[in-house]
């Protein structure tokens, strides 16, 4: 099942994805995909509809929201591709690095990236984004992590090198602007998706950035929810961005930050693409 949310900004409602271009609205049985239904049980629910006789509407018509309205935490692992982390100058790490990012920064995947005032190292990051099912805290095993995922989506996670790196501090200072985590298309649950050995890249106008597999992460996905319950309650609509792979534009040399008027696309085989236009902060 595909999981979107469609309409302007503050105003979306959720719906079943039926195919490409089409969509099935059912807030008459949920009211949004959020931390209380999601809690409350509305995959179940989705899944006991008959779509058959339901009014279908087309998605270009609508905007893309995020998939997952508001999540209270948006966490990420840093480090976690071994190629990433020689580009980066790192050393493989032994445990998951984990960080957060501000929850308000996550918008629809064919939203705007607002470049901050001042900034120059503005970059880009495609990750596989892991939507947290139910809450689940203190799990006893890797293998147990698979019942509290909801399902899978895309995440950019736009980063500020300067502000992450060169100035001192954790690194959630240059990941937590506004605008700086679109994500999307749409939620492809659990039981339709399989993350192991997936392709995922990022272009920016045309020219390919970033192209690898999720066979290079150093941590799995399973692990790294296990590993992040032991130390914090995930709860229902939760986020977690698992890592990016090399390609990102601190690794090239010169450098390739993100500038005004290009444009992002972000792509993840079996899940589909995001697309965002870069702008300056007026």
């Amino acid at each position: 099942m595909k999981l979107a949310r469609l309409g302007n900004f503050g105003s979306e409602k959720p719906a079943i994805v039926i195919s490409d271009t089409e969509a099935v609205f059912v807030d008459d049985v949920v009211a949004d995909f959020n931390r209380e239904t999601l809690s409350n049980g509305a995959l179940d629910k989705l899944k006991k509809l008959d779509l058959t006789n339901r009014p279908t509407v087309k998605i270009a018509d609508y905007r893309l929201g995020s998939p997952v309205a508001r999540p209270t935490k948006a966490i990420c692992v840093g480090l976690n591709y071994a190629k990433h982390a020689k580009e980066s100058g790192a050393e493989v790490p032994k445990e998951p690095v984990i960080f957060m990012k501000a929850p308000d920064t996550v918008v629809g995947g064919f939203d705007d990236i607002v470049i901050p005032p001042n900034s120059v190292k503005t970059d880009y990051e495609v990750e596989i984004c892991v939507v947290i099912g139910k809450d689940a805290l203190y799990l006893d095993s890797p293998a147990k992590a698979k019942e509290y995922i909801l399902g899978y989506t895309i995440s950019q996670d736009v980063s500020e090198r300067h502000w992450q790196i060169e100035r001192s501090g954790q690194w959630m200072k240059g990941k937590s602007f506004p605008t700086f985590n679109p994500v999307g298309p749409w939620i492809v649950t659990a039981d339709e998706f399989d993350p192991n050995d997936v392709r995922l890249w990022t272009t920016v106008d045309g020219e390919k950035r970033q192209d690898s597999k999720t066979s290079d992460l150093i941590f799995g996905i399973d692990h790294c929810v296990w590993y992040i319950s032991q130390f914090m309650e995930l709860k229902a609509g939760d986020i977690i961005n698992t890592g990016t792979p090399e390609g990102v534009g601190m690794g090239y040399k010169p450098e390739k930050y993100l500038k005004p008027g290009q444009v992002v696309e972000t792509g993840i085989d079996g899940i589909g693409t995001i697309k965002s236009s870069v702008v300056a902060h007026k």
